[in-house]
């Protein structure tokens, strides 16, 4: 018997996400999708569309780890229609839920989508609570005339979490520490070997096949070693915390050649992607600042992009 289909975007891959409250392993099955029409919609880099598969592919294989059902319909299936819609409603007819849950879509072009979809059951939409703002107080803090300028909505937020605030001030006395974060790097000085994960069989496997159905599409998949798991997105944000922070802020804005990352993070494509979430990326940048890790010029930019990834424009 199947209660819930819970239906999980690609860009959803939070075990704590919305949708998957309250799953019932007994009763609901989880409904993950890999549609070609989703990485058609504008041109995408091999390695993004490779990253997104694989990822996608590793958090089914820990849901059921888990012990949780998934239905899961790969690009390559027979008969997929690569289109998220049509294969949900498919899945409906396969399991003829009472109800299908799902988490509503960080994308606009995506939520137009789905409010267009025929699934044959009743769809309840949960609001995304990775974020630090629901679309109601974005409209809120819009109406107020507080979202003008990106300054005064990180403002608005850190007053709101605490995240470096002193009492009723911030960190520090003063909201930001650009100029401290335009030096140019020194001569001789060399950024930290960055950490890379080697595919496993399963992202080989979306290698090959992105190199077969998507080779049209610009950039090289090799080398391709991008953290395609909850664990090893982990390990990338240690890396950063502990090897870049503490220099990030003050070469944010330097350049060399031959260096394509200096000390920035390259945590953006597993936020985006829920593999971290924002809360845990400025919550580990504000206890670095604290214990002396990194100073405060680091850290304040690193809230400001993790926000900005999951909070702002929605």
């Amino acid at each position: 018997m199947t209660r819930h289909l819970r239906f999980v975007f690609g860009d959803q891959l939070t075990r704590t996400l919305s949708a998957l409250r309250d799953i019932d392993p007994a009763q609901d099955i989880v409904v993950m999708i890999e549609a070609a029409g989703e990485a058609l919609n504008v041109p995408h880099h091999k390695q993004k569309i490779a990253f997104v598969l694989s990822a996608m592919r590793h958090f089914a294989a820990d849901l059921r780890a888990e012990g949780l059902r998934v239905d899961y319909v790969q690009m390559d299936a027979h008969g997929n229609q690569q289109d998220l819609g049509r294969e949900l409603a498919k899945a409906v007819q396969r399991h003829a839920p009472a109800a299908v849950i799902v988490t509503e879509p960080s994308e606009w072009r995506a939520m137009q989508l789905m409010q267009a979809w025929s699934l044959g059951a009743p769809l309840e939409v949960r609001e995304d609570h990775r974020f630090f703002c629901s679309r109601a107080d974005f409209a809120a803090l819009t109406k107020a005339k507080k979202t003008g300028r990106m300054g005064f909505f990180y403002r608005e937020m850190r007053r709101r979490t605490g995240l470096l605030m002193c009492a009723d001030g911030p960190e520090g006395g003063q909201w930001n520490f650009d100029p401290d974060n335009r030096k140019a790097l020194p001569q001789g000085q060399r950024p930290p070997a960055r950490t890379r994960f080697a595919p496993d069989a399963i992202t080989t496997e979306v290698l090959a096949l992105v190199a077969a159905r998507f080779a049209n599409h610009f950039g090289d998949l090799t080398p391709f070693g991008w953290a395609v798991t909850r664990a090893d997105a982990l390990l990338a944000l240690d890396h950063f915390v502990t090897d870049c922070l503490p220099n990030f802020g003050t070469y944010q804005d330097a350049m060399k050649t031959g260096e394509d990352f200096l000390y920035h993070s390259l945590i953006s494509p597993y936020l985006n992607l829920g593999l971290l979430t924002a809360r845990e990326v400025c919550a580990r940048a504000e206890t670095a600042y604290h214990s002396g890790q990194a100073p405060i010029n680091a850290v304040l930019p690193v809230q400001y992009s993790a926000g900005r990834s999951r909070v702002a424009f929605r």
